[in-house]
């Protein structure tokens, strides 16, 4: 871990052995926070927000070094890259090309924004000068979830340094070997100490400690919509910090007969949900797709989950990797067992696959909406198939969910598209596309999804405070 600048064991001198997905193997030991640590970081932090110069720094300044990382993780990229795969069981391919390259477009976007976010000059009468100024919010603590350790956790500590903040940030207990590295990087860069603070360990534990603490004067966290109940929790019996959450998703994939390509539509949902080994929060789980064109749909995704057959992820050739975990292997086969006895229609997969480490087969199965595998977010290469004859029916199989992070619908109709995405409850839709998007917006959801909004101008909004100044000119 990494506290005031300084590799640190824990005080308590906890280690943790940490498994790799890949194989199942211990790959390493490493400290494991407790509470002691978790204040001691908070500590640091606080310290360097109150007294040390990163918020008092020229925005301009704090920018640069922000680049100046940038550049230090793309000159690192294939090490860091490394890490991921074998810590959480990313395909080192996409680790490389996806997560590396999202982290640094992030740091790069944030470092040239740092300088350019305005404060107000609103009108007044006469004799009277008001000045509505932006100033950083305190201590971040940000507790990132291991799907995307590095992407989720640039959304968060970038654009928190870039407003002036300080940050503690708790990896998952699945994926804590990438972010530390990014943070000794920082310090090369030159972020002061303490301003960026690592640290291992449990949810329970640390995680709740940092929702507890006094000292946080933000919290943001991306994970599970019960975790996200407990920091809210936290919030309100300490402090009454900031909680901003990103939270669980349930997708729904939406494709009309009249689709400009049904074969691109059904690569892309085939894609949307076992990308990542469908551990994503906006993981395309449920494909909503019209009566008339289901068996057709269907049967081409079918027919793509074989290019999607999961193996070691070290190997460049490999699109789909494990699941994260064994515990999370074992819960999703539960999840079928139970889809299948209420009955669900297995078209593909669903089996475990190589006698080491942590695979599963891309799975598709058909099921009404009644039905565990659709109404639970299992984060896992399953696809749920549900049909639907016109536009109402099909937003109410779509609404009929307490998620609403994201959506998408393919159509050739314009009016169709406008109408559907319009009305869709969700933080953002695609139309005739799937994941798609940039640093410039925003991403969150709405229900259960969670209201926070990283990536985006947007984002610093959860790392500022806004002031007013009220100046009579006599």
């Amino acid at each position: 871990m990494i506290i005031g600048g300084v590799e640190r064991e824990s005080l308590t001198g906890d280690r943790r052995q940490i498994v790799t997905p890949r194989d199942g193997s211990v790959l390493t030991e490493i400290p494991w926070s407790g509470v002691a640590d978790a204040d001691a970081a908070v500590a640091e932090a606080r310290r360097a927000f109150d007294e040390g110069p990163w918020p008092r720094m020229p925005a301009r300044e704090r920018g640069e070094v922000l680049l100046r990382l940038a550049d230090l993780v793309e000159r690192h990229r294939d090490e860091i890259a490394r890490l991921v795969t074998l810590e959480m069981g990313k395909p080192i391919t996409v680790a490389h090309d996806i997560e590396l390259r999202a982290l640094i477009r992030c740091l790069r976007y944030y470092g040239g924004l740092a300088d350019k976010t305005a404060g107000e000059v609103p009108p007044t009468t006469e004799g009277e000068l008001a000045l509505v100024t932006r100033e950083p919010a305190g201590v971040v603590a940000a507790v990132v979830p291991w799907n995307f350790p590095l992407t989720i956790g640039g959304w968060k500590v970038a654009p928190a340094l870039a407003a002036g903040c300080t940050v503690v940030l708790k990896t998952a207990e699945q994926s804590p070997l990438s972010m530390p590295r990014v943070a000794a990087l920082a310090l090369e860069a030159g972020l002061p100490p303490g301003v960026f603070n690592v640290l291992s360990g449990d949810g329970a534990t640390v995680g709740r400690r940092l929702g507890e603490h006094p000292d946080v004067d933000v919290l943001t966290f991306t994970g599970s919509t019960a975790v996200g109940r407990h920091f809210l929790r936290y919030a309100a019996g300490s402090n009454v910090k900031r909680v901003h959450l990103e939270l669980g998703g349930k997708s729904p994939n939406i494709v009309f007969p009249d689709a400009p390509d049904l074969a691109a539509a059904a690569e892309a949902a085939a894609w949307a949900v076992f990308f990542n080994s469908g551990q994503m929060c906006t993981a395309g789980s449920r494909l909503v797709v019209h009566r008339d064109v289901a068996e057709e749909v269907v049967d081409r995704i079918v027919a793509a989950a074989g290019a999607w057959q999961p193996d070691d992820p070290l190997l460049p050739s490999t699109r789909m990797g494990p699941l994260a975990s064994s515990a999370g292997l074992d819960r999703v086969r539960l999840h079928l067992a139970r889809g299948l006895e209420e009955g669900a229609s297995l078209r593909h997969g669903g089996s475990r696959v190589r006698r080491e480490g942590f695979y599963l087969e891309p799975t598709v199965v058909l099921a009404d909406r009644h039905n565990t595998l659709v109404r639970e977010e299992l984060f896992a290469p399953v696809l749920t198939v549900l049909t639907f004859a016109d536009e109402d029916e099909a937003l109410r199989i779509a609404h009929d969910t307490d998620y609403g992070l994201a959506a998408a619908v393919w159509t050739a109709d314009l009016g169709r598209a406008h109408r559907m995405s319009r009305r869709l409850k969700a933080g953002t839709v695609w139309v005739n596309c799937y994941e798609e998007g940039d640093m410039g917006v925003p991403f969150g959801g709405v229900k259960l999804s969670g209201g926070a909004r990283d990536k985006s101008r947007h984002a610093l909004d959860q790392y500022t405070d806004l002031k007013t100044t009220w100046i009579s000119l006599g």
